[in-house]
């Protein structure tokens, strides 16, 4: 036996000091293998839209009503199972509705307690004893766990259990029991969460959806482009800090930054106000606006356009500086003729502006920020890097998240893989050095990682500024498209000038020798691994298909966000994984939770199988058990050394 191999069984043996303990944990492993594999969900593209995000977490995208099917079939009606669905979803909230009606609440109780007590055991069957009593409420667990637990030994189980339910609604706890009963299906029916990016911008709630992550009893991210560039504000990356605020702005969600994160707005408005005073600011009209006052818009519009000018000025500096970038044909200031109000793009066609203003713009120097300038992006840069709560949600994007994710066969990202139009891996250089595919992801999230942790100040420079570059760069796996056409957005009229192509990786979806090499490229095997991702919608509406390349590719946005809704058709997609296949959720729009309450209405439309198995898939077909079959091969090996007398046994 090699020396560190011994070392090694050493270590094991401080933790097994036994043959009886080493033969235990083989047992209990081993019968954990052969149980069905967890219940992944698979979401991406949430766009601070928490209300429809927290129902879709409440509902596992169907599968807390699958798991009643699965438990009454046809013993319960249609408007029953609604019901009960909806008790789990929102157990407080239809509690209060149920009492305004019923008159035997005594009755309710006694009914609703012993159906949710039979989901429940069906919903903890697949997970060993220890795993769900790690997920039942500290207050209830003990009774928790004799009510969902057989017990042989008791020969009248009827009267067992009646005594005990009869016994938590005489003392007054049946609503209590019933809500921590409810939330403990709602854990127990998804396994574990897959988040593929977007969780910020657009919609009013990113920092409700990350504090609801933070508590979340399993997941992992995959950075969006969004996020990516939140996670570049919060390191000070002062480009990124205006794109920030320029999209809060855009939709009309400032709040997220003053009351959520705290973020004291009062430098811009204040600046917007003495410098853009007489300037309507009309092609900076905010989206979604409709509870704010016309002196409340005014002031947005103002405080839109001053951050977006200081964008444009800090973007053409960051170019300048990182010529390695290639985004030189996103400098347009100093492409701007202010004589004639004309701008002429790269391509040399000239066009009209439709917003001539430009007060803060030395058109000698276009891209130097003006003093006024200046003042404001220091005092938000020390906001932004000095907010906790921001710094906490960062913190979580970084413990838990990465460019991709590889997971039971699976690749998991956000947008895309940078590609050749034949289908090759793209070069992209990255300060000085040329990187392709899952090389090209794993640099960039070192320098990522560098912006937050490094201790040389050039190389958390390099990695602030490569968190703007993950955000627009053409050659960023998370933008993929040929540039961001941000400015002529606002201020050309032409919509030609708006147009973003997107790359190759998205015409080649198709593609299966293409699709299978990606897999491989990233240690997958194609006959039996999907890529996962989101970041563009698929348009339903007009018949485009979420499921690519024969189902080898699931495009997984199906437009969370509201503004999306018309141009989709649906309200997004979501994935399930379970131990029978792959299941996609179309939802329809969500209106609110209390629309969901009082009509126990749901927000799946449509299940479809992605891939369906004959065998049910068990925990032993998992990455979790590759390491557990691996552990039982090292305690198998302690085992060997006990009996051979190389290792002493301390009982």
């Amino acid at each position: 036996m090699k020396k560190e191999e011994l070392r090694y069984l050493q270590r094991l043996a401080e933790l097994y000091p036994t043959i009886g303990k080493a033969s235990t944990e083989i047992i209990n492993l081993q019968s954990i293998l052969n149980l069905p594999k967890g219940t992944e969900h698979f979401m991406s593209d949430i766009h601070g839209e928490y209300e429809a995000f927290a129902h879709v977490l409440r509902n596992g995208s169907g599968a807390v009503r699958k798991k009643i099917d699965d438990v009454f079939g046809h013993t319960l009606s249609n408007s029953d199972k609604r019901a009960l669905a909806t008790l789990i979803y929102y157990p407080k909230e239809k509690m209060r509705l149920v009492k305004k009606i019923e008159e035997d609440m005594e009755n309710w109780y006694k009914i609703t307690l012993y159906r949710l007590i039979e989901v429940c055991k069906t919903t903890a069957s697949k997970y060993t004893r220890s795993k769900v009593r790690k997920a039942l409420p500290a207050d209830y667990a003990y009774v928790i766990e004799e009510l969902i637990t057989e017990k042989a030994e008791v020969l009248d189980k009827e009267a067992y259990y009646d005594s005990i339910v009869n016994t938590i609604i005489e003392i007054g706890r049946a609503e209590n029991f019933i809500i921590a009963l409810a939330e403990l299906i709602q854990r127990l029916v998804v396994d574990h969460l897959h988040i593929l990016g977007d969780i910020f911008d657009r919609g009013p709630g990113p920092h409700f959806i990350m504090d609801r992550l933070m508590e979340y009893h399993s997941l992992d991210i995959q950075w969006g482009n969004h996020d990516a560039v939140w996670m570049g504000a919060a390191v000070g990356q002062q480009s990124c800090i205006a794109t920030v605020l320029r999209n809060s702005l855009r939709y009309g969600n400032q709040d997220i930054l003053e009351d959520g994160y705290g973020i004291n707005l009062l430098p811009l408005a204040t600046f917007a106000m003495e410098v853009y005073k007489d300037d309507p600011c009309s092609v900076f009209e905010m989206k979604g606006t409709s509870n704010y006052n016309a002196a409340e818009k005014d002031l947005g519009q103002k405080m839109h356009k001053a951050i977006a000018i200081i964008q444009f000025k800090l973007e053409g500096q960051l170019i300048r500086r990182h010529k390695e970038f290639h985004m030189e044909n996103r400098c347009l200031l100093h492409r701007i003729d202010p004589e004639k109000c004309t701008i002429t793009l790269p391509d040399g066609k000239e066009y009209p502006l439709l917003d001539t203003n430009f007060p803060t713009i030395d058109w000698k120097k276009p891209y130097e920020l003006s003093t006024g300038e200046k003042e404001v992006m220091e005092r938000l840069e020390s906001a932004f890097r000095n907010c906790e709560k921001l710094q906490k949600h960062m913190s979580l994007l970084l413990d838990k998240g990465g460019l991709y994710k590889t997971f039971n066969g699976n690749l998991l990202f956000h947008g895309c893989i940078p590609l050749n139009e034949d289908g090759s891996l793209k070069e992209v250089q990255i300060y000085g050095k040329t990187y392709k595919g899952k090389e090209l992801y794993d640099v960039l999230e070192t320098y990522v990682r560098r912006a937050f942790f490094a201790v040389d100040n050039e190389e958390q420079r390099k990695g602030r500024d490569i968190l703007w570059f993950i955000w627009a760069s053409p050659n960023s796996p998370l933008f993929g498209k040929d540039k961001m056409t941000t400015f002529e957005r606002y201020f050309i009229a032409d919509k030609a000038t708006h147009k973003e192509v997107k790359g190759a990786y998205y015409r080649l979806l198709e593609n299966e020798e293409v699709i299978d090499s990606l897999l491989r490229e990233f240690g997958l095997d194609p006959a039996k691994g999907h890529i996962i991702n989101g970041h563009v919608p698929v348009h339903q509406g007009e018949g485009e298909s979420p499921v690519k390349c024969g189902g080898k590719v699931i495009v997984i946005d199906g437009g969370f966000c509201k503004a999306y809704h018309k141009v989709t058709g649906i309200a997004g997609y979501t994935l399930v994984y379970n131990s029978y296949g792959l299941i996609l959720c179309a939802h329809e729009s969500f209106t609110s939770a209390e629309d969901a309450v009082s009509k126990e209405s749901d927000i799946v439309s449509n299940r479809v199988a992605v891939h369906y198995t004959t065998k049910r898939r068990l925990v032993g077909d998992t990455d979790t058990g590759i390491a557990l079959k691996e552990k039982i091969g090292e305690l198998m090996q302690l085992l060997d050394a006990y009996r051979r007398g190389i290792i002493k046994e301390k009982k």
